[in-house]
């Protein structure tokens, strides 16, 4: 993983899709968050984007976790050396999250101790629990 995050340039934007070049020596790694941040007169944009693959030639693609409208090529990218971080422990509880991990439940910040990458290594088959229980999830349906 980079100890330092790169800086590249949007290539192309296809759909949910954007690739991007950074220094062939610098190449995010998979899973890697990339952030796209432009302020305009009119608007502002403030994307994140995860890196999927790696094309070749300094290039990589990645999916973007938002709209696209308003990027174009030439758009400076951020690698941020680490990837997408999710709050985790007893402060998540009973709130909603987006997939960045930032509350859209409009009950304020969440002071959570740690935070995780959203992919990670499932549990080892001997910490898995064999009994068959109910889940409680709290979901109601109408």
């Amino acid at each position: 993983m980079p100890t330092m995050a790169s800086t590249g340039t949007i290539t192309q934007v296809i759909g949910s899709t954007f690739d991007a070049r950074f220094p062939e020596d610098d190449l995010p790694e998979i899973y890697s968050a990339l952030e796209v941040k432009e302020d305009r007169d009119t608007d502002s944009i403030d994307l994140v984007g995860e890196v999927q693959q790696h094309l070749g030639g300094g290039q990589v693609r990645a999916v973007a976790l938002g709209s696209t409208d308003g990027v174009s090529r030439g758009m400076s990218v951020q690698d941020t050396g680490s990837p997408v971080r999710v709050p985790v422990g007893e402060a998540v509880l009973g709130r909603v999250f987006n997939v960045l991990g930032k509350p859209i439940d409009k009950l304020g910040d969440v002071d959570a101790a740690e935070t995780r990458p959203i992919h990670r290594e499932p549990p080892e088959f001997t910490e898995l629990n064999p009994k068959t229980e109910m889940l409680e999830a709290g979901i109601k349906v109408v």
